[in-house]
Parts: structure tokens; sequence; C-alpha cells
């Protein structure tokens, strides 16, 4: 079956009936305004401070946004110019990189990762790993001009900031600092492009729906155009783009290592109708060979037992993958340990 990605139209003048969801999951046209995500100053000069910021934000909201994070913006806006300019590429251009195999590295498609599923949502992805930039460097798309060069420069500043921030949140967890390095951070880190085009009717359809992300934290860089909500207290918050700014989000990953202290934000994308909205997101999980469980220091007692078996991650993420709803329970519930 030819996959035809929504990016090779120049405009669409309805929103096909494969794309429109049923109503109680349609966005509607609000989300609230009087939650602000939290910013965090990642250059405070007090980094216990900055450590508990981000452990408040990370129980409360389960998102925030780093500012001062070292990444030099000159590269973000290059990363993002590009990454629109890939899927605005003659279709010839992209064909190499469409599949329908969920497996394959490098893959382009539209819709969701995991298959056909319908209602597909409005969006044309691109999934490739890309740390380490030694061992994935072939794989890195060839055009436009300067992507490559690009990528192989903004993967490791955006590995180092995911490391950074790993630490921090340790050290707020009462945890070594290095806890979280090695194979529970190893894994290939994953990088998507993301790109939803202009929709006629943004009240019908999604870009990304509710769900939760399968890894410790995804960072999120977007340009300048809204989309991204997160589920706070039963309500629909926009996470609006702040300039310099880098969204931060926990996955289910590090609600199971933290042992619930840290929940997975559920999260979705809504679309725009008048301009297309670009982002790049970077997830760091762990390594295949990885154990995954609470850590001992967070569910030593009879007062906070564990609340989650230790598995490896693989079999987290086939459970994930199967799990079309994205429901988070679903995902969570045969990692529980029951009482």
């Amino acid at each position: 079956m030819e996959i035809k990605l929504l990016s090779n139209r120049v405009k669409h003048e309805i929103v096909p009936d494969n794309y429109i969801y049923p109503v109680h999951q349609r966005p509607g046209i609000h989300a609230s305004a009087w939650k602000q995500v939290p910013i965090i100053n990642l250059a405070g000069d007090n980094q216990a401070d900055v450590s508990n910021q981000i452990l408040s934000a990370g129980k409360d909201f389960g998102v925030f946004r780093v500012i001062n994070h070292g990444i030099p913006q000159q590269l973000i806006d290059d990363m993002l110019a590009l990454a629109q300019e890939f899927f605005e590429m003659p279709a010839e251009d992209k064909a190499p990189y469409l599949s329908e195999d969920p497996t394959k590295e490098p893959r382009l498609f539209t819709g969701h990762r995991q298959g056909n599923i319908t209602p597909v949502c409005w969006r044309d992805c691109l999934f490739i790993p890309t740390y380490p930039v030694g061992k994935y460097e072939h794989l890195y798309p060839e055009k436009p001009n300067n992507l490559k060069e690009t990528m192989a420069k903004f993967t490791p500043e955006a590995r180092g900031l995911a490391t950074r921030i790993l630490k921090l949140i340790s050290v707020g967890l009462g945890l070594e600092e290095d806890y979280l390095a090695g194979n529970r951070s190893g894994g290939p880190m994953k990088m998507l492009f993301n790109y939803y085009p202009p929709c006629p009717d943004p009240s019908l359809t999604l870009g990304i729906p509710r769900h939760c992300d399968p890894d410790l934290v995804t960072l999120l860089f977007q340009a300048k155009v809204s989309g991204l909500q997160v589920l706070h207290d039963d309500q629909w918050v926009s996470v609006d783009p702040l300039p310099s700014a880098i969204v931060v989000n926990f996955g289910h990953l590090f609600e199971v290592i933290s042992n619930g202290l840290l929940k997975a934000v559920e999260h979705r994308v809504v679309t725009n109708r008048n301009v297309a909205r670009t982002t790049v997101s970077v997830g760091i999980r762990s390594a295949d060979d990885c154990v995954i469980g609470p850590a001992d220091a967070l569910a030593s007692d009879d007062s906070n037992p564990p609340l989650y078996r230790s598995f490896m991650f693989p079999e987290f993420v086939k459970a994930y993958t199967s799990n079309t709803t994205y429901d988070r329970e679903i995902n969570m519930e045969a990692f529980k340990i029951k009482n």
C-alpha cells in the first residue's frame, strides 16, 4: 500500500474521514491558559535549589521548561529549520525513508509509529537513532544540505543536556548523582522530526493523541508555533513556545524508578489551521540489557513499598507498542505489584 505523506500536499482542503477522531477524543478549540508550566533556570547559583525546583515540577506537572541550558540558540534554530526543510523536500527525495515497518531505522511515516491505527493522527514523522554519533551518523539523511552536519553537532549537545538534567533529578530524589548514568540511560538516543501541516479543521483531529512517553525523559525543541498540551488536574494546559526554552517531560521509566513519585505526564498535540508546526524531540531511555525497577532508596521499607516489579526494557517496549489505545494505566498494568 502506498504511504501518503501529509507533507507531500501543498494544501489540504478537508480533513479526510480516517483522520477524524471520535467526538469524546476531539480537542475542541480551547485549553486552560491560567496555568503555566514551570520555567527553571539551569544557570542558578544554587544547584541544590535547581534540583528541588525540577523535583517540584515533576511532582506537580510531570513537565517543565529549562532556560540557560547551554545549547547555542543558533544551533537549535538551524536544527528546527532543517527538520522543516526535510519535510518540504520533493516527494522523491523523502521516498527512500518511507516504511510501514515500525522496526526500520531511520523510518519516515505518517500518523502513528505503531502502524496503521485509525483514526490517523495529523503528522508526518522521521524517527532516527542519533547517539552515539559515531555509531549512527551513517543513518543521518544526506538531504537537505547541512542536515547531517548539523545533526552531528546538535546530538551531543542534546545528550549532554539530558545527562545534566538526570544528575539534577537524581540529587533531588536523594540518590547518587550518577544513579541514572550507565545502562539506566544508555539506550540509543532516539530523535524524532515531527511535522504538523496546516489543518483545515483543528477541532476534528489531533497531531498526536493523548499518551505518555516510554522513555526516562524527553527533550522537546519547538519554534514559534504552539501545539503541545499537557494534562494537569484533568485540564489541558498549553505549553506555549518560549524563546530559548526547551521542554522536558517525564516518561514511564521515570515513574517506575521514582516509585511513582514522578509521574509520566500525559500530553497531546493539537493542530493549527494556518501554519505548519515542526518540532524535534529527543528521547532518553534505558539500554536493552538494563533491569528497571524502583530505586532501593525510594522503596525500601513498609511505609513506601515498591509499586512496580523489575523488568527488562525490551519487555516494556513490547507492552507499550502493543497498546494502541495509548492508555497510561494499560501501559503500566503488567508491571504493577498487586497488593
